[in-house]
C-alpha cells in the first residue's frame, strides 16, 4: 500500500486544538477566547470516546497476529503499518520525517512518510531453556515463566557453578559498599537483588551490576526482586514474579543471566536442609541499613543452559499530526506518545503485551480519532508518536530526539501514556517541568481530579529523553498493581474497559489544555 506525502495544510480534514478550556477553567485563567463552536467540538470529542473501540484495539494488537510486536521484527513493522492506517482513517496526516530510506533488511511497506526508522539488534531466546538448582542431595529443574525467565538479550548460556548471594551486587568505594568483599565469586553464579539499598545515593543500573559480576570472575547471574519493597516499587505494584527484560549490557561486559521469582530466591537462601526459614528478608533489611556486607555462599549449585540468536532488524516509529490554526502558535508542538513494541515470542513463549503497551497505544489512537472526527480547532500542532524500541532502552524516543520533525525548542510539552489498562481505577501521574496543578486542572475539567495521584519524575518510559532535553512532560499510567507486567499472562482478557475510558478522558482533557494554554 502506498501513501503519498502529506504536508501541513488547512485544506486537509484534520483537527487540532483551540482554547475551549476557557469555559471549563476559572475565567481569566487562559489568555485566549473560546467560541461556542469550539465548545461544542470539545464536547463531541469527549462524548465520542469509546471503551469498546479501545478494547478492540488492545485485543487486535495483543493477538497472535502481531506475535508480541518485538522491536525490529516483521511483526513490529506490521503493527506500525496498522497504527499508520488507523491514524489515516481518523483523518490525521502522517508527518514528513527527515530519515534515511528504510533499510533493505526491513520489510517494504511501500512508504516512508510518517515513519522514522533505524536498524537495531533483535535478540531471541530459543525454546526449551534450562535452569536447574541443586544441593548435595537434590536437583530440581525450574519452570520457565513461573520460576524464571532468561534475560532477553542474555548471551547463550552453558554455565555450571556454585551460587553465591552478593546483596544488591554493588561495589562503590566512595559510599563504602562492596557486596563482593567477603565472598569468592570466581567461576560462580551470583545472585543479586534488583534495585538498590534505601541509603544508596545515586543511580545503579542492571548493566552496572552485571559488569561488576563479570569483573569479579562470575560465569553467570540470577536477579530477583527482594521481599522488602521500596516505596516506589510498592506504588508501581511490583510483584515477586519474574518478568521479561532486556539487560542492555555492552556485549563485551555481559554474562548469561535470568530473572528469578522472589519465591525461588528465598528457596535458594534457605538452609540446605530447610531446617530454618529463608534468610533473604533478614539479609535485605540489613542491606537497607548503613552499609554492611551481607553476601553468603548459598550452598546451592546452578545450571544455566539456553541458546540466544540475534539478527538485525528495523525499528519503526509512526508519526501523525493535527496542525494548529493559530499563526502565532502552529509551529509549536505538543507531542503525545505511547510505545507499541513488546517482547515478541521468547523461549517459545508468547508475550502478548496487552496492558504494556497495547493499552496506551489504544488510548492514544482513540484520543487522536476523537479530536480529528469532532472537528475541534486549536492553537498548537499536536504530534502523535507511536514509538518502538521502548523495551530496548527507549531507542525509539531517543531516535526522535535525534531527528525531531521540528526544532526541539518548539516542543512545549510531551505526554506519555503507558500500561493504562488494569489496576485500581485511579491514574498515577508523573510531572516534570510543570507545576502539578497543571495536571490536576486537566482532571478537574472532566471530573477526574479525585482519581489522580500526582508525583514527580518517573525514572522509566519514553518521556525520559524529552525530560533530559528540557521538555516538560506528563506521564500517565493506571494506578495499582499490574500483576501481568512483562509476563506471558498480559492478555486482552485482563484489561478493564472502564480504566481505558478513564485514561482516555484524562488524556483528551490534558491534550486540550496543553495545546492551548500560554
Amino acid at each position: 500500500m502506498n501513501y503519498s506525502t502529506r504536508s501541513f495544510s488547512p485544506s486537509l480534514v484534520v483537527v487540532t486544538l483551540l482554547g475551549i478550556i476557557l469555559n471549563l477553567l476559572p475565567l481569566g485563567a487562559q489568555g485566549f477566547a473560546q467560541s461556542e463552536e469550539d465548545h461544542r467540538a470539545w464536547l463531541r470529542a469527549l462524548d465520542s470516546l469509546s471503551s469498546e473501540r479501545m478494547l478492540a484495539d488492545v485485543t487486535t494488537l495483543s493477538s497472535p497476529a502481531f506475535n508480541g510486536r518485538q522491536t525490529g521484527t516483521a511483526d513490529d513493522a506490521s503493527s506500525a503499518k496498522w497504527i499508520a492506517d488507523r491514524f489515516l482513517a481518523s483523518g490525521l496526516s502522517l508527518a514528513s520525517t527527515r530519515v534515511d530510506p528504510i533499510s533493505p533488511i526491513g520489510p517494504d511497506l511501500g512508504y516512508a512518510t510518517g515513519l522514522m526508522t533505524t536498524v537495531v539488534t533483535v535478540p531471541n531466546i530459543a525454546p526449551d531453556p534450562l535452569l536447574r538448582i541443586s544441593t548435595a542431595s537434590v536437583s530440581l529443574t525450574k519452570q520457565l515463566g513461573i520460576d524464571y525467565l532468561p534475560i532477553l538479550d542474555s548471551p547463550s548460556a552453558e554455565v555450571r557453578g556454585p551460587i553465591v548471594f552478593v546483596g544488591y551486587g554493588i561495589v562503590d568505594a566512595a559510599q563504602g559498599i562492596d557486596d563482593y568483599a567477603e565472598v569468592d565469586t570466581t567461576n560462580a553464579i551470583v545472585i543479586f537483588l534488583r534495585g538498590k539499598p534505601a541509603q544508596y545515593k545515586g543511580a545503579i543500573s542492571h548493566a552496572d551490576k552485571v559488569r561488576v559480576a563479570r569483573q569479579k570472575g562470575a560465569l553467570g547471574y540470577l536477579t530477583a526482586t527482594g521481599p522488602v519493597l521500596s516505596s516506589y516499587e510498592a506504588r508501581r505494584g511490583v510483584t515477586g514474579e519474574p518478568s521479561a527484560f532486556y539487560g542492555l549490557s555492552i556485549p563485551s561486559e555481559t554474562l548469561p543471566g535470568a530473572w528469578i521469582s522472589t519465591t525461588l530466591a528465598e528457596e535458594i537462601l534457605a538452609a540446605p536442609d530447610h531446617a530454618q526459614p529463608s534468610l533473604l528478608h533478614e539479609l535485605q533489611e540489613k542491606l537497607n541499613r548503613p552499609p554492611a556486607t551481607q553476601s553468603v555462599d548459598t550452598g546451592r549449585y546452578g545450571v544455566l543452559d539456553w541458546q540466544t540468536r540475534s539478527e538485525e532488524g528495523v525499528l519503526m516509529n509512526v508519526l501523525a499530526f493535527l496542525p494548529g490554526n493559530d499563526p502565532q502558535k502552529t509551529h509549536e508542538i505538543l507531542v503525545i506518545g505511547a510505545h507499541h513494541d513488546h517482547f515478541g515470542r521468547q523461549a517459545g513463549v508468547l508475550f502478548p503485551g496487552a496492558d504494556h503497551n497495547a493499552s496506551g497505544t489504544a488510548v492514544m489512537l482513540e484520543v487522536a480519532r476523537a479530536m480529528a472526527k469532532a472537528g475541534a480547532r486549536g492553537k498548537r500542532t499536536v504530534l502523535f508518536v507511536s514509538f518502538s524500541g521502548e523495551e530496548q532502552g527507549l531507542v525509539g524516543s531517543r531516535l526522535y530526539l535525534e531527528r525531531p520533525v521540528a526544532p526541539i525548542g518548539s516542543t512545549k510539552a510531551m505526554i506519555n501514556i503507558d500500561h493504562a489498562g488494569i489496576g485500581n481505577g485511579r491514574l498515577t501521574i508523573g510531572v516534570t517541568g510543570f507545576e502539578k496543578s497543571v495536571a490536576l486542572e486537566a482532571g478537574q475539567t472532566v471530573g477526574l481530579a479525585e482519581k489522580l495521584d500526582l508525583f514527580g519524575f518517573f525514572p522509566g518510559g519514553d518521556h525520559v529523553p524529552f525530560k533530559e532535553a528540557g521538555v516538560p512532560t506528563v506521564t500517565v499510567v493506571s494506578g495499582g498493581v499490574h500483576s501481568h507486567f512483562h509476563r506471558p499472562s498480559d492478555r486482552a482478557d485482563t484489561i478493564s474497559p472502564d480504566i481505558l475510558q478513564t485514561a482516555a478522558r484524562y488524556m483528551l482533557a490534558l491534550a486540550w489544555q496543553l495545546a492551548n494554554t500560554p
